[in-house]
């Protein structure tokens, strides 16, 4: 499947570097734009002056990979409109290939989550047809566990620095 990437950056030579990077990568194919189009479905790479010329109101953030220069105030506008691929100027191809990569593949479970995320008026096949195969989790796994009031088990656990991670918070009827 060909990945289509707008590339609005004003340095010639850095934006050349990239697109050959990402042909030799893969099935990519890169338009260079003055102007990028974030309504089409496209992984956008932008230097600070496209990303300045965006709307702030940005429909699909995580399909966007900014290559900056790091100036503060900058950063803090990408980071409110929901951008989370930023790589430095300096930064080696490889790893901006990277940032685009992710960008790509974010873009395409967002679009399978649009299309899967309909309500089913009946449970999956495998519920339907095992429903004794239901998997709580373990009171015993790592974390913190808590009783709650309306009898459900929370557990949150930690991430590598000790903290108690959001992403991993999950809530369970008890067995």
């Amino acid at each position: 499947m060909m990945r289509t990437v707008q590339s609005a950056m004003r340095d010639a030579e850095y934006a050349a570097s990239l697109q050959d990077a990402l042909s030799r990568s893969g099935p990519w194919h890169v338009e260079s734009v003055d102007s990028p189009d974030p309504a089409l479905p496209f992984v956008l790479v932008l230097d600070d002056a496209a990303f300045k010329r965006l709307p702030r109101a940005l429909a699909h953030p995580e399909r966007i990979v900014l290559i900056s220069r790091q100036d503060p105030q900058l950063l803090a506008q990408a980071w409110d409109a929901g951008i989370v691929s930023v790589a430095k100027v300096e930064d080696p191809l490889p790893t901006v290939l990277l940032a685009i990569m992710a960008a790509a593949l974010r873009a395409e479970k967002a679009g399978e989550a649009a299309v899967t995320s309909e309500i089913s008026p009946s449970p999956p096949s495998s519920l339907r047809e095992n429903p004794h195969k239901i998997r709580l989790p373990n009171r015993d796994d790592a974390g913190l566990h808590n009783r709650s009031s309306a009898g459900a088990w929370t557990s949150a656990c930690r991430n590598s620095s000790g903290n108690r991670g959001a992403s991993c918070i999950s809530t369970s009827l008890p067995g």
